[in-house]
């Protein structure tokens, strides 16, 4: 027989007691988000239809984004046991430098229009965590006051080479002399990419105010309002801002640029080059001949080329190739701590977070930022400690096993 008592009043008032609480609406709906997943749905319902989906889109039919998020959910993890998990060491050396975590902020265009606060509030909280943050050549504010916003820490520029040398040039001096230590020469946007989501949305730079824009503003008046009362969109690089995101993104970019616009790059930046958007095994080979520092396996997050290589399946054997010979980072279909951890065990040095910190930033600027990054240093921490590794170096292929849901029909 269970014995019953009446319960101690002491013991009941315990109960009742509330949990202290965030004041205020957004500290609450950010300390709520346990994932990427949650602060994407804050996010959606705090921006305008056009800019969310200009983040949230890919080319397309977006399979080649689907498919590398798929190749991440893809993996099986084999812990070790009976070794002391009791701490764990997050740091890398990445490209010359410290990085508190094994990741960074990726570039990403046309940010002020995801939030006011842009890329001042990314380069704030990479500063505060300890990680580079990546300026995009159509970022949304100057090279300098990315350095004024985090003055002390790492920052990266990414350079489109555009039919106008002279301009990608000068962004380069400018990048050098404010003392960004990493320039990335990306390779993967000959033309813009078909975004869809963006055409049907009529998305333009500054956005027009038409009836559906208007209607799509009613709830969300903080955006406009913000919006309305800052400071005009500043590109980094772009003298003209008016026309549809392609229009402008086909005017930036110059399909002719060659081996010969890397030669005259890596001669005028006095810090590292990495090339980002490499997706064969042959062209990571040839710039391991040309002398590259790194170079970034992406195919720009699904946003060009639909149908792309998964840049997560490519990397166990890129790395077996020319991993000894120049350091390989990631991206593209990073939204989980665990994915990027399952990206170095196969031996990326780094990866870069792009949507991840701007589902984030639209969340809530500058917190939001915070806690996007909280969250996936949480979840790198915690998937290390399962895996009972103490530091990132003690993570080996023989932690993951890549199931593949796509493989090459035989010939014949």
């Amino acid at each position: 027989m269970v014995q019953r008592q009446l319960p101690r009043p002491a013991a009941l008032f315990e109960l009742l007691r509330s949990q202290p609480t965030p004041r205020g609406a957004m500290p609450r709906r950010l300390e709520a988000a346990l994932t990427i997943e949650d602060l994407r749905a804050v996010a959606k319902r705090r921006t305008p239809k056009a800019a969310f989906d200009y983040t949230d889109g890919a080319a397309e039919g977006e399979l080649s984004m689907a498919r590398a998020r798929q190749a991440f959910r893809d993996v099986e993890f084999h812990p070790s046991i009976l070794r002391d998990a009791s701490s764990t060491d997050t740091s890398v050396t990445v490209f010359g430098g410290p990085s508190a975590l094994p990741f960074g902020i990726a570039p990403t265009g046309f940010t002020r229009l995801m939030h006011t606060e842009g890329e001042v509030a990314g380069a704030a909280a990479a500063g505060a965590a300890g990680i580079p943050f990546t300026l995009s050549t159509l970022g949304t504010t100057s090279i300098e006051d990315v350095k004024a916003a985090n003055p002390a820490g790492r920052n990266w520029f990414q350079l489109y080479v555009m039919r106008q040398r002279e301009v990608s040039y000068g962004l380069v001096e400018r990048a050098a002399a404010a003392g960004f230590d990493t320039l990335f020469f990306t390779v993967d946007t000959p033309i813009a990419g078909a975004r869809l989501r963006d055409r049907r949305n009529g998305m333009s730079i500054p956005p027009r105010l038409t009836v559906s824009t208007i209607l799509d503003a009613i709830p969300r008046p903080w955006w406009w309002f913000d919006f309305l009362t800052t400071a005009p969109l500043e590109f980094a690089s772009l003298t003209s801002t008016g026309g549809t995101v392609g229009e402008l993104l086909d005017s930036a970019m110059d399909p002719t640029i060659s081996y010969d616009d890397l030669a005259v790059i890596r001669e005028m930046f006095p810090g590292r080059i990495v090339v980002k958007g490499v997706q064969t095994l042959d062209d990571a080979r040839t710039l391991v001949e040309h002398g590259v520092d790194g170079i970034v396996l992406s195919n720009h997050g699904g946003r060009q080329l639909d149908r792309a290589p998964v840049p997560f399946h490519l990397l166990p054997t890129v790395v077996r190739e020319v991993g000894a010979h120049t350091e390989v980072a990631l991206d593209t279909g990073v939204m989980n701590g665990a994915d990027i951890v399952a990206a170095l065990a196969l031996g990326a040095r780094f990866t870069l977070v792009g949507r991840a910190y701007l589902y984030g930033l639209m969340a809530g600027g500058r917190a939001g930022v915070d806690r996007a990054i909280a969250i996936l240093a949480e979840q790198v921490t915690r998937t290390m400690r399962l895996l009972e590794v103490g530091s990132v170096a003690e993570l080996t292929p023989q932690h993951v096993t890549q199931l593949r849901r796509l493989a090459p029909r035989p010939e014949g």
